[in-house]
């Protein structure tokens, strides 16, 4: 069985920075997608930033320029730096990991960013 662990979230101010972790445990696929959804009150859990095994990186069209997710596939780690922090980031951050038809997410960090 596959365990994420996040850790990281908190309150920051407008424009400010915040770091958020994930720790993976279990046996992770080579092929596996690690990154971060968020979902804000009220609406649908949407991608921030994805990186797949052999290095591609997407990001939401909203964090581009802010957030950059990095990955230690040794150690079965995804980051996210997030600067420039505004309001409407505000939301619960789950790690998530994929491949095939196996699905995974952690049990979420809240980061809530004050103007």
């Amino acid at each position: 069985q596959v365990q994420l662990v996040e850790s990281g979230g908190g309150l920051v101010q407008a424009g400010g920075s915040l770091r958020l972790s994930c720790a993976a445990s279990g046996r992770i696929f080579s092929t596996s997608v690690m990154g971060w959804y968020r979902q804000a009150p009220g609406k649908q859990r949407e991608l921030v930033a994805v990186v797949t095994s052999a290095g591609y990186k997407n990001y939401a069209d909203s964090v581009k320029g802010r957030f950059t997710i990095s990955r230690d596939y040794a150690k079965n780690t995804v980051s996210l730096q997030m600067n420039s922090l505004k309001p409407e980031d505000t939301a619960v951050y789950y790690c998530h990991t994929s491949w095939t038809v196996n699905v995974y997410w952690g049990q979420g960090t809240q980061v809530t960013v004050s103007s």
